[in-house]
């Protein structure tokens, strides 16, 4: 034993299971912790929709803590999760802007409250199953460096966590890759070792946000108008909920050609549609800033940027544009920049920091 005590947040799923056993390995007194956030407490409602965090959720990873001869708890953060995660979803879709539920999560849930938590029963550490991984630079500064795996690599999510945050923050999973870790799991002869993956909103199982929001949100979505780059109304959408930029299909509009939303407008309940060309753009804005491996910026400096989870990054120039706010200035267009989504900023293989774009 190292000494070092470690609570690691086990979702069921063989990442974080192969975590906990991998500090095991490592020396570290390891204490597995599921955290119930479903909000719905009819056990068949959550065992059906709580994806990650439904009881076959809890289930599987006792089994892993049972075989790893770990202790497992379940902690309750329905009220934190609700909060900072389920409301900030629903309000900024009917302000008509994209978000990004994950990085509320990893920030104000996995590991704000999970953190305060641990540390308050003793902990030293608290760890994940994300591909990714924790580094201190020679600057001082505590950074996420990307993962072995490209495929896998969670950096993107990971961009909002706090210097404090990443100094209690341990990530086995990231010098790993996926095919690795899953034949750890079964060597090791765990139940979850070809478990697939959780994928897109744990918290909305049918993937339908629209509907989801409606019901959850206690308002009514309005209907409105379709109209064109120049003004001119082409046509009735369902409700700004429905409608992210970029977005090309499940628009009903008979044009003759593809189109593309570009513009949300929820003061006007307009969706502006244009051409597929219109959705790129060189420059885009953002605030709620995070600097991590670098300090805040005082000159502009270049980086590789990141607009969404799935984007392959750009070359960029980044630049203070006011207080609280950053201009990014890519060299090509990238396409469809949305509201709500993080642009998130690579030093090489380091996190160097993100935002909220405007």
């Amino acid at each position: 034993m190292n000494g070092k005590k470690v609570v690691v947040g086990m979702s069921g799923g063989v990442d974080s299971s192969v975590a906990a056993w991998l500090l095991q390995q490592q020396g570290y007194e390891v204490i597995g912790v599921t955290m119930q956030i479903w909000q719905d407490e009819e056990p068949e409602v959550i065992e059906e929709n709580g994806g990650c965090c439904g009881l076959s959720a809890v289930e599987d990873a006792r089994r892993v803590a049972d075989r790893l001869s770990i202790p497992h708890y379940v902690m309750n953060f329905k009220r934190d999760f609700q909060e900072k995660v389920i409301d900030y979803f629903m309000d900024e879709y009917l302000h008509g802007r994209t978000p990004n539920p994950c990085i509320a999560c990893n920030r104000y849930v996995k590991w704000e409250s999970l953190l305060r938590r641990s540390l308050e029963i003793g902990a030293d550490y608290i760890a994940t199953g994300h591909y990714a991984q924790v580094v201190r630079l020679l600057n001082g500064r505590y950074a996420v460096k990307k993962s072995k795996t490209a495929a896998k690599d969670q950096t993107y999510a990971l961009y909002n966590l706090t210097q404090e945050q990443l100094s209690h923050t341990l990530m086995p999973v990231g010098a790993y890759t996926k095919e690795e870790i899953r034949t750890f799991a079964e060597e090791l002869g765990l139940l979850v070792a070809k478990k697939p993956d959780s994928q897109e909103i744990c918290f909305v199982p049918d993937q339908d946000y629209a509907h989801y929001i409606e019901e959850h949100a206690g308002v009514e979505i309005p209907e409105g108008n379709f109209v064109w780059t120049d003004g001119t109304v082409i046509g009735r959408h369902k409700g700004i909920t429905h409608y992210t930029i970029g977005q090309r299909k499940r628009l009903g509009l008979s044009m003759g050609r593809p189109v593309v939303v570009t513009q949300i407008r929820p003061e006007t309940n307009e969706v502006v549609i244009g051409e597929t060309t219109d959705v790129f753009c060189r420059t885009l804005y953002a605030d709620r800033l995070n600097w991590m491996a670098a300090e805040p910026l005082e000159s502009e400096q270049r980086y590789w940027a990141k607009i969404r989870y799935n984007h392959g990054g750009a070359s960029c120039i980044v630049r203070m544009f006011e207080e609280g706010k950053i201009e990014c200035v890519f060299d090509e267009p990238v396409r469809a920049v949305t509201p709500g989504q993080a642009v998130v900023f690579y030093d090489g293989e380091y996190v160097a920091g993100g935002g909220t774009i405007l």
